[in-house]
């Protein structure tokens, strides 16, 4: 399974109850192939709000996005969770939805060892037969997946890629020693560029909400050889890489991408508690970012 290069982790519309907007979903999800070229797209991420989606909403999402895309990009399905035997059951209940994958975030607050994290993946990765991408991202879980552990998983049949925020060397070190068609993706915009040049395969991305045309034109650019030509463009489309999560001090994604989305005439409505809107200050600095 080839998920392309540029995945978008989608945002969860919300209406002005709070409730899941199926029609801007279904707009966004258009718009997010066809006008800001995804190839893949997460939904119930991070940045879809997963933490305060109920089973029942996540399951029909899926079921919702995959029969909106109709197969012009792949759907994968965020199920991961600190509960294996939870992941496991969402996992198949996923997978009955039809969606074309799974990414399965490291199971946080509880904080494994690196055997209990190998066995949680290796527990549900026996349950599925759809290709599961592992997701490191330990500023929010509070553990991280090894490079030696993340190698390990690899060998796995249906454990295809990883989605990894830890350091440029993490990198290096699974990519230079990862079997053939294990694909490396990272997980911040800002190295993009930077995990291209070390060997990664792409980006699963915020920041393509908006100038998502502009990443594939760079991931392009730089796979194609013209190494000047993707510096260029990523001088030109890192502050907003940077802006969405710190405008002009951090704030948790998806506070601003959603408001961002706003500006681009795609409303998609406020985050859930314990997540607040952006405020005016944040709010002006967004405004002139996206300007």
């Amino acid at each position: 399974m080839d998920f392309g290069r540029l995945i978008t982790a989608m945002v969860t519309p919300f209406d002005a109850e709070g409730q899941i907007d199926w029609q801007t979903a279904g707009t966004l999800i258009d718009y997010l192939i066809d006008e800001q070229g995804s190839d893949s797209l997460v939904v119930s991420g991070t940045t879809g709000e997963s933490p305060t989606l109920t089973e029942e909403e996540k399951l029909k999402l899926f079921a919702f996005a995959v029969e909106r895309a109709a197969g012009r990009c792949k759907i994968i399905a965020g199920t991961g969770s600190n509960d294996t035997a939870h992941t496991i059951h969402l996992t198949k209940s996923a997978e009955q939805c039809g969606v074309d994958g799974i990414l399965l975030v490291a199971p946080y607050y509880n904080k494994p060892s690196q055997e209990g994290l190998y066995r949680h993946f290796k527990a549900v990765a026996e349950t599925t037969t759809l290709p599961i991408i592992l997701y490191n991202v330990e500023g929010r879980t509070g553990v991280n997946i090894s490079v030696d552990t993340t190698l390990r998983l690899a060998q796995l049949d249906n454990v295809v890629a990883t989605k990894d925020c830890a350091s440029l060397e993490q990198l290096i070190q699974i990519v230079s020693a990862a079997p053939e068609g294990f694909n490396v993706y990272s997980g911040d915009d800002g190295m993009t560029l930077p995990a291209l040049a070390v060997g990664a395969y792409g980006i699963v991305s915020v920041a393509s909400h908006i100038v998502g045309l502009g990443m594939k034109d760079l991931i392009n650019a730089y796979v194609a050889g013209n190494v000047e030509e993707a510096a260029r463009l990523n001088g030109k489309l890192f502050p907003v890489f940077k802006g969405l999560f710190h405008c002009p001090h951090p704030v948790p994604n998806p506070v601003a991408v959603k408001y961002a989305l706003s500006l681009k005439g795609l409303p998609v409505g406020g985050v859930r508690l314990p997540l607040v809107e952006a405020n005016e200050a944040e709010q002006a600095f967004l405004r002139n970012l996206i300007q």
